[in-house]
């Protein structure tokens, strides 16, 4: 779609949130027991076949506490990461605006405004890593489940179609620019039919200084 006005005003759009299929029945959740998920836009026309993934940043946590203190943070509970919007049912939709390197204004963001662009809640607090539960008696259950989560999530994209893309990039700012330099491999891996897949890392490089 050309940049311009429809584009400007579909920049200003909601996009609903999508859980991962039987989240909390599969322990695919945030640190809180919430579902992980994400935001998804299709791709139009020739960027139908192109996909960017995009990893959201959220520091890690340093202990039990202060991970249950994120229980209230969008980086640890994914029912809160963004605003809510009604369903045509009455019920509440966490939405999220896509903007910059997500946009789909051709004018903001000529090179993927119109791929399929997946916009990814990180919310497990140690860049999709880990598969344990903490119950210390001290407190509600800690969930840590990184690494099962992104298991989970290219399993769903694969379903989606990705696997068949032409074009493939996994992203991410902070802690999700992180996951994907750990990651990078392994999703390349499970992608053998692409054409092409980068990793870019937004900051996510860090160093004990």
């Amino acid at each position: 779609m050309a940049g311009g006005a429809e584009s400007s005003q579909l920049e200003c759009d909601k996009v609903s949130f999508t859980p991962l299929p039987n989240a909390v029945e599969k322990g695919t959740v945030c640190i809180d027991g919430s579902p992980e998920g994400y935001y998804l836009v299709p791709g139009l026309g020739v960027g139908a076949k192109n996909w960017l993934i995009y990893i959201n940043g959220g520091r890690w946590c340093e202990n039990i506490t202060t991970c249950r203190n994120n229980f209230k943070q969008y980086y640890g509970n994914s029912r809160i990461s963004f605003s809510n919007i009604p369903n045509s049912n009455g019920t509440l939709s966490i939405a999220k605006d896509f903007t910059g390197i997500l946009s789909q204004n051709q004018a903001i963001n000529p090179d993927f405004y119109n791929w399929n662009r997946i916009y990814v809640t990180y919310c497990d607090q140690a860049s999709f890593l880990g598969d344990t539960v903490v119950d210390d008696g001290q407190g509600p259950i800690v969930q840590f489940r990184g690494s099962r989560n992104f298991d989970a999530l290219v399993e769903d994209l694969l379903a989606k179609g990705i696997g068949a893309g032409e074009n493939v990039i996994l992203s991410g700012r902070s802690a999700g620019a992180l996951a994907t330099i750990l990651h990078c491999d392994s999703f390349r891996a499970r992608l053998p039919n692409v054409g092409r897949v980068k990793c870019l890392s937004d900051a996510g490089f860090f160093i004990r200084a």
